[in-house]
């Protein structure tokens, strides 16, 4: 029983190491620390309204905690940037947002990305 396991990993190997090899390319929307909780609000709104998905914000979402303006804004904001493909003008929330080169994620809030779905196809589908 093993060893087929372990043809099966080595067979995929290569291929979880290019899909992998991609997060270091990869980009995600969050909000910026000098913005007003107003202005977050707002534009938290907006992505919400506007095709991000906000449901892992919600009070029993994985994304809940820490339940604060920042944080939650942060994970709309990038709902929406991904959604939209990373489209120019998709990270800018009226110039509450930046694009980052470190994922986010923390625990079990995972943001999304491209590579994280491909991944979750890979071994789902």
């Amino acid at each position: 029983m093993a060893i087929p396991v372990l043809k099966l990993v080595l067979l995929f190997l290569p291929l979880l190491i290019n899909v992998f090899s991609f997060v270091q390319g990869q980009t995600w929307c969050v909000a910026r620390s000098d913005a007003s909780s107003q202005a977050l609000q707002n534009a938290l709104d907006y992505a919400c309204a506007s095709g991000a998905d906000c449901t892992p914000i919600q009070s029993n979402g994985l994304c809940f905690l820490p339940n604060t303006i920042q944080a939650h804004a942060s994970y709309a904001y990038n709902s929406y940037y991904q959604r939209r493909a990373k489209a120019p003008g998709s990270c800018d929330f009226a110039g509450t947002a930046t694009v980052a080169k470190t994922d986010p994620s923390y625990g079990s809030c995972m943001y999304p990305s491209p590579q994280r779905y491909a991944v979750c196809m890979l071994f789902f589908s």
